[in-house]
């Protein structure tokens, strides 16, 4: 269940907004009668409510806006217990001070906006002796590891207990919690309007991560890079379970570059089956890995790593995606799709320019190698054998086909281009691997020059799908994926309504022998 957090000003406010996430299906939603210019009339509240409520007035040592008194503050309490609240919320220091009384089921709560202790387990026994109904334990997650200690502490709790951390790093266990145990999550009304660091909205929970119908059968997947919150790869990998009925949930898993291998081995006690990987994990990736695709190990750099048998899989999928959108682009515009002998110049050296640059160079093409930092640029340039161009004379190099695979022109730097627009040739097939937006200034000012272009939105979903297919044995739904994620970008946090219908009866998972891993050629690899 998924508990709907409001703060309004207003009374009138308050009840409205209730009464629409009502009509959304929101089954709990919480009072956060802090926010109130008002003393709080809990009796208008309450009257005719159209959901179960839990009453919280939460003061402001815990980041709450109550600004009266705490004498004041365990009153209103009180009156939402006499009137009949489904719960109020009670920090563990003054639960004790505040009696049950009729029907209404006391959450004891612990707040701490620093850290998530290392006592976790001595926290929870002390509210044990609060007479708590649901123990609620929320701690700010400062590594990955802080999210397993806190679901593992949920799903041993004798008593049911609401467990997960805050801030970006928490968005696992927000998430999880109730595959733990977790009575209920908490989500805020919009993503605008977070009441805590790193809460989602109710449609992200709801729709977007399917929260209700995750089991502890549900497989789960995610992405893990810094920073990860733009990732677009939550979205349409969901969105694909949810067209083919997948029991399997898909989650953005931000991993600060230092601590990657120790993160990655505390999540394997969550059983994630598989991640996509992206910037800045794709070459570090490997060191975690037990075995890799050959081609994986000759690019050096990895976007997908699938588990099997408790060992782990290391494979790319930019490569083959990347050579695929690129002969469409070329056949579209009339040419011949064979690379042998093309001149082609990539923008960029990290990791997704090292498999694009492989595919092209084993696909017989002539690629030059130009990026902002020359030490790095001349590094992949030796590690592919190619020639190297500095950032400076990039637009003195004639090229018949450019790729930027550097971030220029990504959100929100729309007004940015890391190619201009006189450098390029008429015939020049421009394809620029940023996403989002799809429509960049580079491609914008190259079909202005009358240029083929390829958009990133291709290669994206062209790679998710084939990581999709690693992950489930299953054709992807390429065309959905697609349109998914053109929605996305063209309407700020677009999230597709799941059917009223029933859902598609959930399909079980199989992944491919391990045998077979070694043995993938570029039609079996897969990527983020």
């Amino acid at each position: 269940m998924i508990c709907v957090s409001l703060g309004r000003t207003r009374h009138s406010s308050m009840m409205e907004e209730h009464r629409a996430l009502a009509e959304k299906k929101a089954e709990l939603v919480e009072l956060r009668v802090d926010y109130m210019k008002k003393r709080p009339d809990i009796g208008l509240l309450l009257k005719d409510r159209p959901t179960p409520v839990v009453v919280t007035c939460r003061r402001r040592i815990d980041r709450g806006r109550w600004f009266g008194t705490e004498e004041q503050r365990q009153a209103i309490l009180r009156e939402a217990i006499i009137a009949g609240a489904e719960y109020v919320d009670l920090e563990d220091d003054i639960a004790k001070s505040v009696r049950r009384y009729g029907k209404t089921k006391r959450i004891v709560s612990y707040h701490n906006f620093d850290e998530t202790p290392l006592e976790l387990y001595d926290i929870h026994r002390r509210m044990a002796q609060c007479d708590a109904d649901i123990i609620k334990i929320v701690t700010m997650a400062n590594s990955p590891a802080d999210n397993v200690r806190m679901l593992e502490m949920v799903e041993s709790a004798e008593i049911p207990t609401v467990g997960f951390c805050m801030g970006e790093l928490g968005t696992i266990s927000r998430i999880l919690c109730g595959r733990a145990g977790s009575p209920f999550t908490y989500a805020s009304f919009s993503r605008e309007r977070e009441l805590a660091p790193g809460q989602l909205s109710y449609a992200e929970v709801r729709n977007l991560y399917r929260y209700n119908r995750i089991t502890k059968d549900t497989k789960v997947f995610g992405v893990i890079g810094d920073p990860i919150a733009h990732s677009k790869s939550p979205l349409i990998h969901n969105a694909a379970f949810r067209k083919l009925g997948i029991d399997a949930v898909y989650l953005p898993l931000r991993i600060p570059a230092d601590v990657l291998q120790p993160s990655l081995k505390e999540f394997d006690r969550l059983s994630i089956s598989g991640y996509s990987v992206t910037i800045p994990h794709k070459e570090a990736a490997l060191q975690f890995c037990d075995t890799m695709a050959d081609e994986t190990d000759l690019i050096g750099a990895a976007n997908t790593l699938i588990r099997h048998d408790g060992k782990w899989i290391a494979t790319n999928t930019d490569a083959p995606a990347a050579l695929d959108v690129i002969q469409q682009g070329l056949k579209k515009a009339g040419g011949v799709t064979d690379l042998a002998g093309r001149r082609v110049l990539i923008l960029g050296a990290g990791g997704v320019s090292r498999a694009v640059g492989y595919a092209l160079i084993r696909a017989g093409a002539a690629v030059s190698i130009s990026n902002r930092s020359r030490e790095r640029g001349r590094e992949l340039a030796a590690e592919l054998e190619c020639q190297f161009v500095s950032w400076e004379n990039r637009g003195a190099e004639t090229c018949e086909v450019l790729i930027n695979c550097t971030s220029v022109g990504m959100h929100p730097n729309l007004d940015e281009s890391p190619f201009e627009q006189h450098w390029l040739g008429d015939s020049t097939l421009v394809f620029d691997t940023v996403y989002n937006p799809e429509q960049t200034l580079l491609l914008k000012h190259a079909r202005e020059r009358g240029c083929p272009t390829v958009s990133g939105v291709e290669m994206f979903v062209q790679q998710a799908a084939r990581q999709f297919e690693l992950f489930t044995g299953q054709a992807a739904p390429t065309e959905y994926m697609a349109e998914t994620l053109r929605v996305s970008t063209s309407a700020a946090h677009a999230i597709i309504e799941p059917a009223d219908t029933a859902p598609a009866k959930p399909q079980k998972i199989a992944l491919r022998p391990v045998a077979e891993a070694d043995d993938m050629d570029e039609a079996d690899a897969a990527d983020d």
